[in-house]
């Protein structure tokens, strides 16, 4: 079996009571990439280079960092950067919901170019003007953070959001128009065309989102967050337990955007099928979120620890319980509708 990558969760009692919003030098982050230097963060990180040159990898593009460069990664992906050549910098991080939770805008973070899905280009270069106002920011931004109150956030997330529009207009004013516009269309069509090539080529033996993702480079997150994007369905996930047709239990991670959808709008459908004789099933109902022990104990695998390292009480891990209430059952060239009571 191979090694997972680590994953690395924000700290969110790091100053006592919740808070998701930090900045950290890389001097303090470096000592923690103790089982190498790739790794995947579950929350927005925004790196700015101060100090050395090396290379800053994000997903399977790599670049040369040097002071003045900024670089964006979202949630899920993987990423490495030379320890031993860049010698320091800030990475200002976030969980979404910092923001959203105050904008009523779910996908506010989402849509900014460069946390969006398939973004091209990962790394910006500012001019030493507007640098220098940002890690102003940044400072002003910890020296709030030293000064927490638990129900005064509202400095934190204006100095955030600032920083957040200036490297918006930044961004979009040092992209090319080609490069810009939805650049996530070329490199999403190429993982779903070839994801679907693998489908066609493992599918009777393989049937672990993890498995089509490694075969593509990119971590089960993305690859359903493509999937959803582009044909509105979740990549396929290895029933753990079913109770007849009305109740089938599956794991998935805790900060996938399925989840967010599901806690948002319950109603979910899953297709079941037979390749040999070309049957199948899709059914309708509703979806929940389970992270009780209990529930997840249940269905817990030997082995499940490469996607959940923490272990059963991994809190990235949980448990999505469906319930159905009606289907389509398909077979020789026909179909019928069916209620489950």
């Amino acid at each position: 079996m191979k090694n997972a990558i680590p994953r690395y969760n924000f700290y969110k009692t790091k100053y006592g009571s919740e808070l998701l919003i930090d900045v950290v030098d890389l001097q303090y982050t470096r000592k923690f990439l103790t089982q190498g230097k790739v790794h995947i963060l579950t929350y927005y990180d925004i790196t700015f280079i101060t100090e050395g040159e090396g290379e800053f990898t994000i997903g399977n593009r790599t670049h040369l960092a040097a002071p003045g460069d900024v670089f964006f990664s979202k949630p899920g992906e993987v990423r490495s950067w030379d320890t031993d050549r860049i010698g320091n910098g800030h990475a200002l991080i976030f969980e979404d919901t910092f923001l959203t939770s105050f904008f009523k805008d779910p996908l506010f973070v989402q849509h900014l170019p460069f946390f969006r899905m398939g973004k091209m280009v990962d790394k910006l270069q500012l001019p030493n003007g507007l640098y220098a106002r940002i890690l102003q920011l940044l400072h002003d931004i910890k020296v709030e953070i030293d000064s927490f109150h638990p129900h005064d956030t509202g400095i934190l997330r204006a100095l955030l959001y600032e920083v957040l529009m200036l490297l918006n207009r930044a961004y979009c004013t040092s992209i090319p128009p080609e490069t810009g516009k939805e650049p996530h269309k070329d490199i999403s069509s190429f993982h779903l065309s070839r994801f679907f090539e693998l489908v066609g080529e493992h599918f009777r033996e393989q049937h672990s989102v993890q498995f089509y993702a490694d075969k593509l480079c990119i971590t089960p997150n993305y690859l359903n967050e493509i999937l959803s994007s582009a044909i509105n369905i979740k990549a396929m996930l290895q029933t753990r337990k079913r109770e007849g047709l009305k109740h089938i239990y599956l794991s998935t991670n805790t900060s996938s955007m399925r989840v967010s959808q599901f806690l948002k709008n319950n109603r979910a459908c899953l297709y079941v099928c037979n390749t040999r004789f070309f049957k199948g099933v899709m059914l309708r109902g509703t979806m929940e979120i389970l992270t009780d022990s209990t529930s997840k104990e249940m269905i817990w695998q030997e082995g499940d620890t490469m996607y959940y390292p923490e272990g059963v009480t991994d809190p990235d891990y949980c448990v999505l319980k469906f319930t159905a209430f009606s289907g389509r059952y398909y077979s020789g060239f026909k179909s019928e509708d069916f209620t489950i009571e």
